[in-house]
């Protein structure tokens, strides 16, 4: 990666999440503070103040779903084994993460690399598609800190890579061990449901490009896997906005009324597992699809650390840094 003996950091751009029960309230108070993700309708000036009320009173529920899958965000660790999976695949590079809500911050990951005398760096989203309102907030925020305590930081952003082929056998594979967690005579039979983590309707029309990016995503993904009847729908869905549709709890409903037993759901946004993997979909979707009617739920395992997610992610950088 560098022409010199100095190594190239290497620094993965996730969204973080609370590592204590005690972190979940301010790790809330952090998301929605930010006028980049969520755009309060009473405007900036009060932004905080809603956020710090939405915040406290959202954190009760929020805390009993840490606990349920262990006490804290697993994305911390799954990041960390990311960085130093790609870093160990590439020449003279050293790993480091920044999370945008959560330690640890820009700021402080910033000033390790600079005390360590680094000059380059390459910034690789952890989000393959792109929106204003986690890749976007998280490049801005990484931007403004490098601003700030590093400005003479050599740095190259890689911020989307949703049709990567790598990544697209990647997520094939996972979604093929899916399938083959099922018996042999219904495999034919199974509903594959793709996951994609929602984002207020205004967002779409306003140009943002990851409906379209999910949906490449999902399309590409298939030609690999197979012919499989398949969907996307839209997690994660909260407040009083339009969504995005329909929505993956809505999907989950149709598909069962229409008679069908066997459901694959896919977490295609997220390459980690995290709250909305380990609770939301194997716990909440689970019950729901119970509920209408499917004999058979499985999950598509998370890429994770998985070695062709790994190697994908190497190549991506070595063929964006040429």
């Amino acid at each position: 990666m560098s022409t010199t003996n100095q190594p190239t950091a290497l620094i993965l751009l996730n969204m973080g999440g609370p590592d204590s029960l005690e972190a979940v309230e301010p790790f809330l108070y952090n998301l929605f503070s930010d006028r980049e993700l969520i755009q309060l309708p009473a405007g900036a000036l009060l932004q905080k103040p809603f956020a710090k009320l939405i915040s406290h009173f959202r954190a009760k529920k929020v805390v009993e779903n840490y606990r349920i899958i262990g006490g804290k965000s697993p994305l911390l660790e799954w990041t960390r084994k990311q960085a130093t999976g790609i870093a160990a695949r590439l020449e003279n590079v050293q790993p480091f993460i920044v999370m945008r809500y959560w330690h640890p911050f820009a700021e402080e990951v910033l000033n390790e690399i600079k005390q360590a005398g680094i000059e380059r760096a390459v910034v690789l989203s952890m989000y393959p598609h792109y929106t204003g309102a986690t890749t976007g907030s998280s490049v801005n925020d990484f931007k403004r800190a490098a601003a700030k305590v590093y400005p003479q930081l050599a740095y190259q952003l890689i911020e989307d890579w949703y049709d990567w082929p790598g990544y697209l056998d990647a997520l094939a594979n996972r979604i093929k061990e899916g399938l083959e967690s099922f018996h042999e005579l219904l495999r034919d039979q199974v509903q594959i449901l793709f996951s994609a983590h929602a984002l207020p309707q205004k967002f779409i029309d306003r140009g943002d490009p990851y409906q379209q990016h999910v949906e490449t995503t999902a399309a590409e993904a298939m030609k690999r896997v197979g012919d499989f009847a398949w969907k996307i729908a839209w997690q994660s869905r909260s407040g009083p906005v339009k969504w995005m549709e329909p929505g993956t709890e809505e999907m989950i409903q149709q598909l069962g009324d229409a008679g069908h037993k066997a459901l694959l759901i896919v977490p295609v946004s997220f390459v980690s597992d995290h709250i909305e993997t380990l609770e939301e979909i194997d716990m909440q979707y689970r019950d729901l699809a119970a509920s209408c009617g499917f004999q058979h739920f499985r999950r598509a395992p998370s890429l994770n650390d998985h070695d062709d997610f790994l190697g994908a992610m190497a190549a991506l950088v070595k063929e964006r840094c040429q």
